[in-house]
């Protein structure tokens, strides 16, 4: 089974070519959709975020609010990093069995979609890298535009990740989303048709 990490930093277009992969038959499992379940009601993930800020984290139904926790660590590397140290460990048990079952149907190629691939130093946990990027100016442009933030907040965003020239260094496969979406996808195809054929031939993977 060949094991994939995508990633790419905040509006480089990631989610669009995992939704692509996904389309041409890739198994895809989302860190982020992990990360919420990571700390839904009742896991232990929850207990441990409430026993260290407080009720105060929680929204009247007893699920996290995540914007009051996000007001509370995302300034504060200390805390952020506090919390990190809570959710990631359960995010790895939760890959970890959907690995396991990916491997048991049988899967040839799977796709782990995690944002923070470098940052969480856990490159080499994964055959191949592949990175979506796109100039910073344009990745600014798109989060003010589309995710309607502002000007500094989006820069603030973009500043805390990895400068994506480190990134591409470390890739095997870099799609470049600076263009439009059928360039983006035609690559995108381009790339998985690569992958499959790594995983029917897994001698040639680096």
């Amino acid at each position: 089974m060949l094991l994939v990490g995508l990633t790419g930093n905040i509006a480089s277009g990631k989610s669009t070519v995992a939704n692509i992969f996904r389309q041409h038959g890739a198994t895809l499992i989302d860190a982020d959709v992990l990360a919420r379940r990571a700390v839904e009601p009742g896991t232990p993930g929850l207990q441990r975020v409430v026993e260290r800020w407080g009720t105060a984290v929680l929204a009247p139904d007893g699920a996290l609010d995540r914007a009051a926790l996000r007001a509370i660590v995302f300034n504060d590397p200390v805390q952020l990093e506090e919390l990190n140290s809570i959710v990631h460990p359960e995010v790895g048990k939760l890959r970890d069995h959907e690995l396991a079952e990916a491997e048991a149907r049988g899967e040839r190629v799977v796709v782990y979609d995690v944002p923070l691939l470098f940052e969480r130093r856990i490159a080499d946990q994964f055959d191949i890298i592949v990175l979506v990027d796109a100039p910073r100016p344009l990745r600014l442009e798109r989060l003010v535009r589309d995710r309607r933030l502002r000007e500094d907040e989006a820069m603030a965003m973009i500043a805390a990740q990895m400068p994506a020239e480190l990134k591409r260094a470390r890739s095997d496969f870099i799609i470049d989303n600076a263009g439009t979406l059928d360039a983006l996808e035609a690559r995108a195809v381009e790339v998985w048709d690569a992958l499959t054929e790594l995983a029917r031939e897994p001698d040639t993977v680096p």
